[in-house]
């Protein structure tokens, strides 16, 4: 096996403290060090253009196409997840010119195949019901057609995105704040729980065209009077199987009774349990059914696992961090208190390592989430919390330090890796106890969880390699 070690970057002031999930170990010595999130370009990272916010600064006839700061062109290796397309391109959908520059400058240079499929249909204002794996494009499949469709003129609430979790609600305001950049004033507003009240409160007394929230949140601003949404023409609800499971339904529906009659519903998500089905046939008209679901593991991304007791994991850790190429790793643990007790050993063991879960200060999760997007640190250890929706194309490994108890939740956990088709590497560390369980998800799922060999071939997970064949996810070395 080829050797990496934590790149770590130099502490920041502040950042020492346990309690805010970010812990910093010292980088320890000798091995080969591979360059942190190397040919992974973040979105905050993109340089913002001089264009002006209006198409006020092209004039007719200029190629607008020139004037596009565009970010690194991402040649990373790609599955057929986000290959196998209709050859369709952003231009054929008839979108402003300044949505088109957004998505260009966000290094979407074509639609993937559930971008192709919702968009058009989303633009025609019909109801979506739509199932598509993770990290295949479903954000751009929702926010170009709402983006699209949002009326300046209007100044009132024209469109909610509801998802599960308050880290979901900050990545996607953000994407929407970047696509929408050039189109000259759509207000984006993100609220969720753990945040100040009055602070919503006081932006919504200012006109706001699109909020993504939480369900708790947006309802007790709905029954306060402060969110109106009698005109809310648009509802999207990401990650639709877990925001309609017991934990939301109630709130959902409630919401909804608020809402125009005619108002359009587009769901996402990776799997559609029965909830799903009794909420489509009493809220839904007509629903246009995408189902990009042929298999439900992700393509690209390599299973394995080691059959170790509880008292060797983090030995066996330590060994997967000092022979992995790691750009960055997501290890998840069971419970709250685990996820705190790894993160030390991490860092005691010499890694940089931080550390989020439902627990801990909404202040601290925040920046916990941005840095680690950013790139300041290479391992995050995190509860469940952390499996849905989120995108960070630098995850190149996901390790499941505990093992989970059903299908759903492994699937979104190594759907945290091989974000848009890129390769990708899931290990799982399996007791006597878990043997059940792994036998039960490889069935449910129709997949192969292999055992770990001695050496782990880096073309399976590292991006610089680009001799691997995208539908079989390449050849093991023993």
């Amino acid at each position: 096996m080829a050797t990496a070690r934590t790149a770590n970057p130099a502490p920041m002031a502040g950042l020492n403290k346990p309690a805010n999930g970010q812990l910093r170990g010292q980088t320890k010595t000798g091995g080969q060090q591979s360059e942190l999130l190397s040919n992974v370009q973040h979105p905050s990272a993109h340089k913002r253009t001089s264009i002006p916010q209006s198409s006020g600064g092209i004039k007719f006839g200029d190629d607008w196409k020139k004037c596009l700061e565009l970010p690194p062109k991402d040649t990373r290796v790609k599955t057929s997840d986000v290959t196998s397309t209709k050859g369709n391109e952003f231009e054929d959908y008839c979108l402003k010119r300044e949505l088109l520059m957004g998505i260009f400058e966000m290094g979407w240079e074509k639609p993937s195949p559930v971008q192709e499929e919702s968009i058009p249909i989303a633009l025609s204002g019909r109801d979506i019901l739509a199932r598509a794996k993770n990290g295949t494009g479903k954000s751009g499949a929702y926010l170009i057609p709402l983006l699209e469709r949002i009326d300046l003129k209007k100044d009132h609430i024209q469109a909610i995105v509801m998802v599960p979790t308050r880290e979901l609600a900050l990545q996607m305001s953000q994407i929407s704040i970047q696509l929408s950049k050039h189109l000259g004033g759509v207000k984006i507003m993100a609220t969720t729980g753990g945040t100040n009240l009055r602070d919503d409160i006081m932006r919504l007394d200012e006109t706001v065209h699109v909020v993504i929230a939480t369900p708790g949140r947006i309802l007790d601003l709905i029954k306060k009077g402060v969110a109106k949404v009698d005109k809310t023409q648009m509802l999207v609800m990401d990650e639709a199987d877990k925001l309609l499971s017991q934990d939301f339904v109630v709130l959902i529906e409630n919401i909804i009774s608020f809402m125009p009659k005619d108002r359009q519903i587009l769901l996402y998500s990776a799997t559609f349990p029965i909830s799903v089905q009794k909420f489509m046939s009493k809220h839904m008209q007509k629903p246009y059914e995408i189902n990009l679901m042929e298999e439900l593991t992700l393509k690209g991304i390599t299973q394995y696992y080691a059959y170790v007791t509880e008292r060797q994991k983090v030995h066996c850790l330590n060994t997967l961090f000092s022979r992995l190429q790691i750009n960055q790793s997501i290890i998840f643990c069971n419970s709250t208190q685990r996820v705190e007790l790894l993160a030390k050993k991490i860092t005691q063991l010499g890694y940089s390592c931080f550390y989020i879960h439902a627990k801990m200060m909404q202040e601290y999760r925040n920046r916990v989430f941005h840095d680690f997007r950013n790139g300041l640190c290479r391992n995050l250890v995190c509860t469940d919390l952390f499996t849905r929706g989120i995108d960070i194309q630098a995850v190149n490994v996901v390790i499941n330090f505990d093992f989970p108890k059903n299908a759903e939740t492994y699937l979104h956990r190594i759907g945290r890796s091989g974000r848009f088709g890129h390769l990708g590497l899931a290990i799982n560390l399996i007791t006597s106890d878990d043997r059940y369980n792994l036998k039960n998800i490889e069935d449910q799922l129709v997949t192969d969880i292999k055992p770990i060999p001695s050496s782990i071939d880096k073309s399976l997970y590292v991006a610089e390699f680009h001799s691997v064949d995208a539908e079989d996810g390449g050849e093991e070395k023993a």
